[in-house]
């Protein structure tokens, strides 16, 4: 992405929901070299934030509800959390979650977007979201995979005002022309009861090696590297619980 902070509109933060809070810290932790911090705090729920260095780069977290699936999910930064809802709803979304306060770190929300991918609302007060992007280990570009692509062009442009670089293939969203990530047409390359959704893509040193790295530690290769056309290189993996994402060659930001 083209930004290196969180800015109002873009991606801020992205957190891990999974069955098993432990393997999945131990995963990330040989894959990304990640230092996770779990809050000691009861009403924390496990909640925990992985650092590299000083800065915080993303959350794994227990599954707080049976119904919520093993997946990674992605927050928006926004300025008024219920004004953000309101739109959302106008546009055709649906908020599942919230708005609600957590702490004194932000207020936050739920939705889904009207082709039925979930996603985040980021209100920041004392947490703006991760203090470092791009780098290897962190968080590098977004995409949404949607089968009703025109439909979710529609409402991301109405709720946070994105603008669109759009080609034949290929969906790049940006804010004031700064692309941050995309989306892709899911067609007939996911079985039917897989639902849109957003998928964090990392940035790595080696892409090769981490998906090397990712099978060697439990996880599987759902997409093996691959150099996008006129693009970076790139990998979709699971891990071992079964959570998606992505990695992309550092330096090779959209």
């Amino acid at each position: 992405m083209k930004f290196d902070k969180p800015v109002i509109g873009g991606p801020c933060w992205t957190e891990l929901g999974t069955s098993d809070l432990e393997g999945a810290k131990r995963f990330y932790t040989e894959l990304f070299g990640w230092r996770p911090e779990t809050d000691p705090r009861q009403e924390a729920g496990g909640y925990t934030v992985a650092h590299l260095g000083d800065a915080a780069v993303a959350a794994l977290t227990p599954l707080y509800q049976e119904s919520q699936p093993v997946a990674w999910n992605v927050s928006f930064a926004v300025a008024d959390a219920d004004e953000a809802v309101r739109r959302v709803e106008e546009a055709g979304g649906t908020v599942i979650l919230g708005p609600m306060d957590v702490f004194d770190v932000g207020r936050f929300a739920v939705a889904l977007d009207p082709t039925g991918a979930a996603f985040q609302l980021w209100q920041a007060r004392a947490f703006p979201g991760a203090g470092l992007f791009n780098a290897p280990g962190t968080l590098g570009w977004v995409e949404l995979t949607t089968r009703a692509p025109d439909r979710a062009r529609d409402f991301y442009t109405t709720v946070f005002g994105w603008s669109v670089n759009a080609s034949q293939w290929y969906t790049q969203w940006g804010i004031g022309g700064e692309d941050f990530g995309g989306m892709a047409d899911m067609g007939d390359r996911f079985p039917p009861e897989v639902p849109a959704h957003w998928l964090p893509y990392f940035a790595v040193d080696d892409v090769d090696g981490t998906a090397q790295v990712a099978g060697q530690a439990g996880g599987t290769v759902v997409m093996a590297p691959t150099d996008v056309p006129d693009g970076p290189r790139i990998a979709v993996l699971r891990d071992p619980q079964g959570a998606a994402f992505g990695v992309h060659q550092a330096g090779q930001e959209g």
